[in-house]
């Protein structure tokens, strides 16, 4: 058998790879105990394991609705999801999953939320009284300012254009006041004639 550099290469690789995989196994045969990764109690807190309405389709969008009490001003479902320190969306959650076990539908889910922590728990409120305000007039402010400046270009246009008018005017005004050669030399006889 022909030994190539390759070869040796791979062989010198495997065994040293190997002899590496070897010496990070944990001594007294606990493999997990060697991982800080597979153990989250060692890296930060703990979760739950994933149970089926977790991901719920019906439970995420309760949780949409409702802002997480955290001060974070994401909802539930993202504040759970993404941010691992939160203390606050967790249990949240198993309270929103207690109260679909229990039979309560999702309107009153979020009455039970309106009514403990008050309309501020809601990420959008709903559009009656005075919270109208906060749907229509941000609208009607960016149209009337929007017609505004319109109808500022649009006079602003309309004079540029006039004054270009004017302009024209006044050269052709200029231009039937200027004498030509014949009216002009006329012109300087008859200054002639007075100084002499």
């Amino acid at each position: 058998m022909k030994s190539t550099r390759r070869g040796f290469l791979a062989a010198l690789l495997t065994a040293g790879g190997a002899r590496t995989l070897l010496a990070q196994e944990p001594s007294g045969g606990d493999s997990l105990s060697a991982d800080p990764l597979r153990q989250p109690w060692n890296v930060g807190i703990q979760r739950d394991t994933v149970g089926v309405l977790d991901n719920d389709p019906v439970v995420i969008a309760i949780e949409r609705r409702l802002r997480c009490t955290c001060g974070c001003t994401l909802d539930m479902y993202t504040c759970r999801t993404t941010d691992f320190t939160c203390t606050y969306s967790p249990e949240l959650h198993r309270e929103v999953v207690a109260m679909i076990e229990a039979g309560k539908t999702p309107e009153e889910i979020i009455a039970f939320y309106v009514e403990r922590d008050g309309e501020a728990v809601l990420m959008a409120p709903p559009a009656e009284g005075f919270n109208i305000a906060g749907y229509l007039v941000p609208g009607l402010v960016i149209a009337t300012v929007g017609l505004g400046l319109g109808a500022y270009l649009s006079r602003r246009r309309d004079v540029e254009s006039g004054s270009d008018v004017a302009a024209g005017r006044d050269a052709a005004a200029a231009e039937a006041a200027a004498p030509d050669a014949e009216a002009a030399e006329r012109l300087r006889r008859a200054l002639d004639e007075v100084e002499s």
